[in-house]
């Protein structure tokens, strides 16, 4: 049997109390944690869309991030939709999260208000920033992938396609986005915008 709960390269690791959040017994291996957290994924998602009259700042806010990460994860691990309360090897000190989420969605409406990035370019960069605090113990990149596009489709344009594929499948797909989230950390947005429509 394979550790379910081995993460590719760079993803977050699990700690035993994280862990021991899993809702599902009947998984055995990643496999099966992938087709369940994929499941929920669908069902977040579709909560998520029924939502057609929010606006942009409707969803710009903590308690609408933390309720989206427990639609799409609820049904897998307890801690959906709660911030993670530990050090990772990704993102902020925990006692900063709160604080950081709150100062990225002020931005984003304040970049809204003022047109200050094109639609595109505001959703890439709420996703950019977002995924660098790593809000939750796990499934940050998915929950931030669909923020963005959510905001982004409210802006009037089609969601983001991502590579078109499964980062947690597709090896070479996954080693791009971190490529571009990395050169976004140096403060060269265009391959994650790039990478976002590819």
């Amino acid at each position: 049997m394979t550790d379910p709960f081995q993460e590719p390269d760079g993803a977050t690791a699990l700690s035993p109390e994280e862990r021991r959040g899993l809702l599902q017994t009947w998984i055995t291996n990643r496999a099966d944690l992938n087709r369940a957290e994929a499941q929920n994924i669908l069902s977040g998602t579709a909560w998520a869309r029924r939502r057609r009259g929010l606006k942009p700042q409707d969803i710009l806010n903590d308690p609408y991030a933390k309720a989206l990460h427990k639609q799409m994860f609820g049904d897998v691990w307890s801690w959906a939709g709660k911030y993670r309360e530990r050090e990772s090897n990704i993102g902020i000190k925990p006692h900063l999260i709160s604080t950081e989420v709150a100062a990225l969605f002020n931005d984003a409406l304040y970049w809204l208000e003022h047109h200050t990035y094109e639609p595109d370019d505001l959703a890439v960069r709420l996703h950019h920033r977002l995924v660098a605090i790593h809000p939750f113990p796990n499934g940050n990149g998915r929950h931030t992938r669909l923020m963005a596009d959510l905001l982004v489709e409210r802006l009037g344009r089609e969601p983001f396609t991502w590579g078109r594929r499964s980062l947690a499948e597709v090896s070479q797909l996954r080693s791009s986005y971190v490529a571009a989230l990395k050169a976004a950390d140096n403060h060269t947005i265009e391959p994650l915008q790039k990478f976002a429509r590819s």
